[in-house]
């Protein structure tokens, strides 16, 4: 086949010798006279490649396709090797000249420029059966575009920025704009990157970066919005098609493949990020609203959702909000918590740029965002994270620290530095990139604990024969440690539901089970949920044999950093809507639920409510058509009911926020004190709240269906009188409107262990706060 210049029809003719002598002495390609001259091979044939590489090459096991692939000098010029899968032609462009590569067959194109003494600048022609000429160069004469330091960092298993090290990055390599690849497969045979760039067949292949286990390629031409997976040879042979575990932007559900992505937001958010750390957490107001993006409002965008979301939840005065997982999962019924896209917010209602659209607008609006965090497990896809490499990597390799037997899931091996590695690097990622002001981590206790949900011979003691997992407190300690040191002003809460010792203790402080604290910031008050609702579901009559359920969480409340959860987990699989779970006739139900707000409010510890209850939703949340908002459209007859127990969820947090003894000493015994804890036959609690100065609120609480008249209490003789700031029983909330409009007055009548009292009228069913008049 002879050489024909792009856009020209002319024969390239033979160059006399001293033309060639000329040409020669440059490296360069030989000059082609403008006479006619006899026509003439367009490239020789190049030296057959080594039958081994060939091999290799050819099945997706070459280690360093770079060293065969490519132009390189060899004695009589320079060869130019090509694999293009499907190309009907390949031909090389130097200096203007266009020569055709022999097909050597499977895809593997080659060529000897000759008398070239170095590799000359040189562009690749591909053409396929249809379409014009492809114009591209030539991603095998490329040094690596990873530095000794990022793998460094990752051989240590101590790259901070790992998403910035591995998998798909646009860059500027050599002076050409492209695209870096690179993933972690130590027990991979070879790996090769595949995609429409390859027609999805035999991939490019990637080469090895020694012992980090990071295969490198960069692909120049590939850009933003490239659809990707690796194609991994298995120990065995055998090939695996996978998605990237770094990947950034991920398809749509039920798409798996990984798209190449760049961000273009610019952030507005510099007063919040600037002043979100001034107070630390524990010593500040927080009142989260959990969400569910998917179905809050089913159908919205996140950028629609920005429109939306940001005026609910600061009309109803809630400090943060906690969005349940957004990271990418295949099974929407899981409602994100089987995680195959660590790296990337789903794509079920936009891009990561949108995505942090909504992160910026609830910012602006004076909102932190929070976001469920799940390092405990993944799925057992086969395009995933699952034995990723042909063997266990992100998993532990025995199957009794492996299969979680609740949820069907892998677990993560934490001891293994690469992994924790991941982890971490994850946790920073969502913090620093995503301006995220807080991680709930998901399951601490089945990581904590190699026997979690286990019978006996279904797990493996540790070292000092024990049922304690020391990677996964390892694991944890590092994460609380990196996240705080490098993004100020977050906080972190734990998902733990035993009594594990230090949850949100430092850790370098080493607590009697000889562990150091996990180093959380805040920790899930399981215990207080659990025993409140205990209490609420039982008929009035029978509260008094339950009194203890509400009173107990106080002889634990300062071992932890808390915050108190009524979350998803509480009203949904049967476990009815919080307003339902109360006993009674409508008016009672909501009255309870009303109440217990009230109640949950003034407890020490901060609040998290999960969206619906806030307006008294009767069903329980269904992920497919989440909050019933057509409570609240004034057409439907009861709507004034359910608005009435928003307008309590309003004030709470109004009051709440401007009420410093109610959140700045909530770790701090001096900030509680019991007024009455015992009046189980009256179904009453009563306990004061002190802020840094001592200010006091009192909150009374009457889980009885009858008015309590003249109801005395003991309180601090400090004060002249004492004065209504909310009342669960108002007239607005669609209570029975039993409120005090005056004052009630200080008596000097001992009561409680005090020298002072007052006398006041406890409405049905509610609670009512009461700070110095």
């Amino acid at each position: 086949m002879t050489a024909r210049p792009a856009g020209k029809t002319s024969t390239a003719k033979k160059a006399p010798a001293s033309a060639t002598a000329k040409k020669a002495s440059a490296a360069d390609l030989p000059a082609v006279r403008k006479e006619p001259a006899p026509e003439r091979p367009a490239v020789r044939k190049a030296p057959p490649l080594d039958p081994g590489d060939r091999a290799r090459l050819l099945a997706g096991e070459h280690h360093d396709p770079h060293g065969v692939l490519g132009a390189h000098p060899v004695r009589g010029g320079v060869v130019v090797r090509v694999l293009r899968p499907f190309a009907r032609e390949v031909a090389v462009l130097a200096k203007g000249r266009r020569v055709v590569l022999h097909d050597d067959g499977d895809g593997l194109f080659s060529g000897l420029l000759p008398l070239l003494r170095k590799v000359p600048a040189y562009e690749l022609r591909v053409r396929y059966d249809e379409g014009p000429e492809l114009e591209v160069q030539d991603p095998y004469r490329f040094l690596p575009s990873l530095g000794d330091l990022d793998l460094h960092l990752i051989g240590e298993g101590r790259h901070e920025e790992l998403w910035t090290a591995l998998g798909s990055r646009i860059m500027t390599h050599e002076g050409v704009t492209g695209t870096r690849f690179a993933v972690w497969a130590p027990n991979a045979r070879g790996v090769r990157l595949t995609g429409a760039f390859t027609y999805w067949g035999a991939g490019l292949p990637m080469r090895s970066l020694g012992s980090t286990g990071v295969w490198e390629l960069f692909v120049p031409g590939l850009g933003e919005g490239t659809v990707y997976k690796y194609d991994i040879t298995r120990p065995d042979g055998s090939h695996t098609l996978r998605a990237d575990p770094m990947a950034r932007r991920t398809e749509c559900p039920p798409n798996t493949a990984s798209i190449v992505t760049e961000s273009h937001h610019a952030w507005g958010d510099a007063e919040w990020m600037e002043r979100r750390g001034a107070r630390p957490a524990h010593e500040a107001p927080l009142s989260v609203y959990e969400v569910h993006l998917a179905s809050w409002r089913p159908g919205l965008t996140y950028r629609e959702l920005a429109e939306q979301l940001p005026a609910y939840v600061r009309d109803l005065g809630f400090t943060h909000v906690e969005f349940m997982p957004v990271t990418e999962h295949p099974f929407g019924g899981s409602w994100g918590y089987q995680v195959t896209g660590f790296y990337a917010p789903t794509a079920r209602m936009g891009t990561p740029d949108d995505f942090k659209h909504l992160v910026d607008a609830l910012h602006r609006a004076g909102i932190g965002v929070l976001m469920d965090w799940v390092p405990a497990h993944f799925p057992k896809d086969d395009w995933a994270l699952a034995e990723f490499d042909g063997r266990p990597l992100y998993e532990h390799e025995d199957p009794r620290r492996s299969h979680h037997p609740d949820w069907g899931t892998l677990e993560f091996d934490y001891g293994r530095k690469e992994v924790r590695n991941f982890l971490v690097a994850n946790a920073v990622y969502w913090c620093q990139e995503f301006h995220i002001d807080g991680l709930r981590v998901d399951a601490v206790a089945s990581m904590l604990y190699l026997d979690y949900s286990r019978e006996h011979g279904e797990w493996v003691p540790n070292e000092f024969g024990g049922r304690e997992n020391p990677d996964a407190v390892a694991f944890l300690q590092e994460m609380n440690a990196t996240v705080y040191r490098r993004c100020p002003g977050i906080v972190t809460f734990a998902e733990e539901s035993t009594a594990w010792d230090g949850v949100t203790r430092a850790t370098d402080q080493v607590g009697p089970g000889g562990f150091g604290g996990l180093g959380f910031g805040m920790k899930w008050n399981m215990g207080w949920m659990h025993d409140s609702l205990e209490y609420v579901q039982k008929e009035p009559v029978h509260r008094k044999y339950h009194h203890d359920e509400m009173t107990f969480s106080m002889v634990y409340a300062y071992s932890e950093n808390y915050i108190l959860p009524i979350s998803h987990d509480e009203v949904v699989h049967g476990k009815r809507s919080l307003v339902s779970k109360m006993p009674g006739d409508w008016w009672q139900q909501r009255a309870n639920h009303r109440a217990y707000l009230g109640f949950m409010w003034a407890h020490p510890g901060k609040q998290l409510l999960y969206m619906g209850q806030e307006f008294a939703q009767g069903g329980e949340w269904s992920a497919d058509q989440g909050p019933d908002w057509w409570l609240l459209d004034p057409a439907y007859g009861a709507a004034a009911d359910h608005r009435g127990v928003q307008n309590l969820v309003r004030d709470l947090n109004t009051v709440y926020t401007a009420t410093p003894s109610l959140w700045e000493r909530d770790t701090s015994p001096e900030g509680f004190a019991w007024v009455v804890g015992d009046a189980a036959d009256d179904n009453v609690f009563a306990f004061l709240r002190f802020d840094g100065f001592g200010s006091p609120l009192l909150a009374v609480s009457n889980f009885s269906p009858v008015v309590r008249q003249d109801y005395r209490l003991g309180v601090p003789d400090t004060f002249a009188a004492w004065t209504e700031v909310l009342n669960t029983d108002a007239g607005r909330y669609g209570g029975s409107d039993v409120v005090g409009t005056d004052p009630v007055k200080t008596e000097s009548v001992p009561w409680h262990g005090r020298e002072s009292s007052v006398r006041m009228t406890l409405p049905p069913l509610a609670t009512v706060w009461l700070r110095p008049a």
